[in-house]
């Protein structure tokens, strides 16, 4: 089974990082192919809506050469994809953002000449790794309603998400509790 997961936060050892690794450990102690992007770390632009991804309706596909593309590429051969983020204001941050609205225009082929062109991610599952200041239930669940839409829209099956909230900074963030849930997340979408 393949992987691709999409890391959106500027901190490498931030909250995001620490319950995304026993969920990626567990992952391949089980044999996924796992294909992992930092989007911080990449250079990727944001959608132009020149509608050149229209043009051919036979292939994931967009105009802008950037690091977009092997995202791309990972996304349209994975079985799930996985975004795994921290909550900005109640969404993710613009670097996911930016993969999220390529990612909409480049496999859905309804936005040029024919409104009835195929959705080529469709049936693929997606999940959400989220951690949040906030109250879980007042702090990701616009982020997950969001991606329920972009789902919805693009055909794809919304598998769930694993949330975790850390209430101040004087606390430790990980703990085994957290880490046996991220664990049981990633057999559970195995």
């Amino acid at each position: 089974m393949k992987f691709t997961i999409i890391f959106g936060s500027p901190r490498k050892q931030g909250n995001t990082a620490s319950i995304l690794a026993p969920f990626m450990d567990e992952l391949k102690k089980n044999g996924a192919d796992v294909d992992y992007f930092d989007v911080y770390e990449a250079h990727i632009e944001g959608c132009k809506a020149c509608l050149g991804c229209q043009k051919d309706q036979s292939k994931v596909s967009c105009v802008i050469q950037d690091d977009m593309q092997p995202i791309l590429k990972s996304m349209e051969t994975a079985d799930v994809i996985v975004y795994a983020a921290p909550v900005y204001i109640w969404s993710a941050p613009a670097p996911v953002k930016a993969v999220i609205d390529r990612s909409v225009y480049s496999s859905c082929k309804y936005y040029g000449d024919d409104p009835y062109g195929p959705a080529l991610f469709k049936d693929k599952r997606l999940a959400l790794i989220t951690t949040c200041g906030y109250p879980v239930e007042k702090g990701a669940d616009i982020f997950e309603d969001q991606m329920k839409r972009y789902c919805k829209h693009c055909g794809l099956s919304y598998v769930g998400m694993l949330a975790e909230r850390q209430r101040n900074l004087k606390e430790a963030f990980m703990d085994n509790e957290k880490e046996m849930r991220a664990r049981a997340f990633a057999r559970a979408l195995l």
